[in-house]
């Protein structure tokens, strides 16, 4: 049986009061052993996800007044890759929200906020390909055993 899913995905700049919430649950998810990186820093980062319009795009779930996750959609999150372009960066889901349809639903509304903007396929890197293979991901390049870069075609 399907549980409804008890979180709300929007952009994150139709809720700006949660902005600070959302960076510190990215950055404490994936930035917290890179010197330099901070929660401010990613809330600056994020505040550029200003319009529906363009890349950079973020969405977040929300539950009553709190960030249970977020995704983004940045422009690039290889430099050893310039031509795949744009990425999938920062899927996060509180732990507490795990296993709840969250992610599933944030990845699928990021892609279709993809399609809208006419774009054609969306990168990211992964260790955890299974998750995104349900969603319909394909493999763009086995790094190592335990990582590598995948791709939504959307066309």
């Amino acid at each position: 049986m399907h549980t409804p899913l008890k979180a709300r995905i929007c952009h994150l700049f139709e809720a700006p009061q949660q902005r600070d919430a959302a960076a510190r649950l990215i950055h404490d998810e994936f930035w917290t052993t890179v010197r330099g990186a901070s929660a401010e820093g990613m809330a600056r980062r994020l505040h550029e996800a200003s319009s529906p319009e363009r890349v950079p795009l973020c969405l977040v779930a929300l539950h009553e007044a709190a960030v249970v996750g977020a995704i983004n959609l940045v422009h690039s999150d290889d430099d050893n890759h310039p031509e795949w372009t744009p990425w999938l960066a920062g899927l996060v889901v509180a732990p507490s929200w795990r296993g709840q349809g969250v992610g599933s639903a944030l990845v699928l509304g990021l892609l279709a906020e993809a399609r809208r903007l006419g774009l054609p396929r969306v990168y990211f890197g992964t260790d955890g390909p299974g998750f995104y293979t349900r969603l319909g991901a394909v493999l763009q390049e086995r790094v190592h055993s335990d990582f590598c870069f995948m791709r939504f075609d959307l066309a």
